[in-house]
């Protein structure tokens, strides 16, 4: 697999959907949940969603329930949920796992193209580190995603060029899809 449009995933109804559909657009892949701390970031990012996805932009929303089952939901109660309190729009998934023998192909794929770094600095970062870390030991080598709201860029050819995890600054993650516009 050498881009993101080698893979299909499944919509929220189990079919299958080829990500080469989204060819020649520029791609923001989201690992998320409906009762995370970083929840609230569905606003930023539906915003970003309304301006930008004109200029071919989409964002890609696939719920996962490996972090501190915080997406306990279905499908259904996941997506209610994220229209009325947030009006998403865009994109959303099955419900994946993104860690372990179980992993989501597509973001074994993400994360071995963009490796974790790091939460960034300052004692809010570094408790989640730790949280993480906890939380990931039971996928070994296979802990591919550290935590939910973790995002991938991708460039109009199908390339994942960059990598943010839930602690950067939405303003930062919406200048570099711009940049990549």
């Amino acid at each position: 697999m050498n881009t993101v449009y080698d893979f299909t995933v499944k919509d929220m109804m189990g079919n299958d959907v080829s990500l080469g559909q989204y060819a020649g657009k520029v791609l923001l892949i989201v690992n998320t949940a409906t009762g995370c701390g970083f929840t609230p970031h569905y606003d930023p990012l539906e915003a970003m969603y309304k301006e930008l996805r004109d200029k071919g932009f989409e964002i890609l929303d696939f719920p996962c329930n490996q972090f501190a089952n915080q997406a306990p939901g279905d499908e259904e109660e996941i997506h209610s949920f994220c229209t009325m309190k947030f009006g998403t729009e865009f994109p959303q998934f099955k419900k994946i796992d993104v860690n372990g023998e179980s992993a989501d192909p597509l973001f074994a794929f993400l994360a071995t193209e963009k490796p974790f770094v790091g939460f960034g600095k300052g004692l809010k970062n570094a408790a989640l580190n730790k949280f993480a870390d906890m939380n990931n030991k039971k996928f070994g080598d296979k802990a591919y995603i550290k935590w939910n709201f973790t995002k991938f860029l991708i460039d109009r050819e199908g390339r994942v060029i960059a990598r943010f995890e839930p602690t950067v600054d939405m303003k930062e993650v919406k200048a570099a899809v711009e940049a990549a516009l």
